[in-house]
């Protein structure tokens, strides 16, 4: 009988076990400014910083066929690459895109989900510059690279929040979770009565948001326009909560958000009681909204209360006081990070 010691991955989830798999790790080039640890990594190029991230998205684990048309699908895999460049305070410029296809899908559906991938190349401007295709033993497997650019000196990476800066969100929270509730809780009535039309409740903003996000590039243009610079910057795709606490780790800050700031659409609202949730929860957990979680100087109060489609929810505050939800009650409670789980 064996010694060896066994690790359940659970136990440490996605962050933990990337922080035990790369820690210590050599670089042994100069030119790479940043590697593992932020939304997409840093290689120096002149003037200009290369910006390179990857995500997998797993059938089974990321998506269910059941209610995310292909075509959908295609675009959403380019959006959570290109969202991770917007976080960075870059434009993205390219993709790669590699399938693991099993037998069960005909060249007609890759047309279909290659069609939602060209869309969201039109729409945001970037190359398809390559990718890779093979057999999967069983279902879907997609993975896409994007590749984009900044200036070196207006790269925005996690860990440069300080006490005292502004905490903000570009949009509002919680619908892409409400509208997988929609979708899951109609799948689940089908599969007990196939003769019953699904009923979606017009929820079509919630719906979408999970189904086809955007990314905020928009406000990447916007923060031009301001000469505005955040201090700190993540895009929400695991859940404020989480991401938050993202960017306390690598700045080494609390944090101080206010419930009564958090935005969240009255339809959200309205479906997360429901089906019986707490909106906020749904707001701070949900995951998905792939909106832009950034940090801001005091002295950039002003840019950011006229700057169109910015939430100020909170502060920076030191680690010594943690990172903490302010009720509308005025309760402070201690955030716990209890958006998506990767295992």
């Amino acid at each position: 009988m064996s010694d060896t010691k066994r690790t359940e991955i659970g136990t440490l989830g996605e962050f933990g076990l990337i922080d035990r798999l790369t820690q210590d790790w050599p670089q042994y080039h100069k030119n790479t400014l940043k590697g593992v640890g932020d939304d997409a990594a840093v290689i120096d190029d002149g003037d200009e910083g290369i910006l390179v991230t990857t995500d997998m998205l797993i059938e089974g684990i990321h998506f269910d066929l059941a209610y995310h048309p292909l075509k959908h699908l295609g675009y959403k895999s380019i959006i959570v690459n290109l969202s991770d460049i917007y976080a960075m305070n870059g434009h993205a410029e390219q993709v790669f895109v590699s399938v693991g296809i099993s037998n069960r899908f005909s060249v007609e559906a890759m047309e279909e989900l290659y069609a939602g991938i060209r869309a969201a190349c039109e729409v945001y401007q970037v190359d398809l510059a390559g990718g890779d295709t093979c057999s999967s033993g069983k279902g879907l497997v997609i993975s896409v690279t994007a590749i984009g650019r900044a200036p070196k000196d207006k790269i925005v990476y996690r860990s440069g929040a300080k006490a005292g800066d502004i905490i903000c969100i570009t949009g509002d929270l919680g619908a892409a979770y409400l509208g997988l509730q929609i979708l899951e809780r109609e799948k689940q009535i089908f599969m007990a009565h196939p003769d019953v039309q699904p009923d979606l409740e017009e929820q079509d903003y919630l719906i979408g948001r999970q189904l086809k996000p955007e990314a905020r590039k928009d406000m990447i243009d916007t923060f031009a326009r301001f000469q505005f610079l955040p201090t700190a910057m993540i895009d929400i795709s695991d859940g404020l909560s989480s991401d938050l606490m993202h960017i306390c780790k690598q700045s080494g800050t609390g944090a101080r958000l206010e419930e009564a700031q958090i935005p969240i659409r009255e339809d959200a609202e309205m479906m997360a009681l429901k089906f019986q949730l707490d909106p906020i929860t749904c707001a701070l957990s949900g995951g998905e909204d792939y909106e832009l979680l950034f940090t801001a100087e005091p002295d950039d109060l002003e840019k950011l209360r006229v700057m169109p489609g910015v939430f100020i929810i909170g502060e920076i505050v030191a680690k010594e006081d943690g990172i903490m939800l302010q009720t509308s009650a005025g309760q402070l409670h201690r955030l716990q990070a209890q958006g998506w789980a990767h295992f």
